[in-house]
């Protein structure tokens, strides 16, 4: 245990999370998502949901704003313009996390492809359908480049 650190956030999450460069993105899906197929770094967190593990990771990872897009979620059947109420409690999340960052729907194989391109993938127990979502990591600017 860590003072400040979120506790879903375990050695082997927290180790990948720092080794992270800026404009890698991490994946995380649900519990039917085949991420053991498609990760180039698999990180179980078997037994939580994926709405409180984004919030954790988003607690301590910088949304990359040097890029219009960094947050892609999953679409229901593919159409991204359907949405699920995970996706709005996503959605939720990120707006507080990430103030002014957009979660942009991608089409089921675009989704797909852009999992299997990411630094890693964090496999939730969440039961719900559809609630997958990518994260692109920012950069933490020194003091005097911080942005207003």
């Amino acid at each position: 245990m860590l003072i400040g650190i979120p506790v879903l956030l375990g050695p082997q999450l927290l180790a990948t999370l720092r080794a992270m460069g800026h404009g890698d993105e991490i994946a995380l899906v649900d519990g039917n998502y085949p991420a053991k197929e498609q990760a180039q770094r698999l990180i179980r967190a078997d037994g939580h949901h994926l709405v409180p593990m984004l919030d954790a990771i988003l607690s301590v990872l910088p949304v990359d704003d040097a890029v219009p897009e960094a947050l892609f979620r999953a679409s229901v059947k593919g159409d991204p313009l359907l949405a699920d109420p995970v996706h709005h409690e996503m959605e939720a999340i990120c707006a507080k996390r990430a103030p002014g960052r957009r979660v942009v729907a991608l089409a089921g194989a675009d989704f797909y492809q852009r999992v299997r391109s990411a630094h890693a993938i964090v496999a939730t127990s969440e039961p719900r359908l559809y609630a997958n979502i990518i994260i692109r990591k920012g950069v933490i600017y020194p003091p005097e480049n911080r942005k207003s």
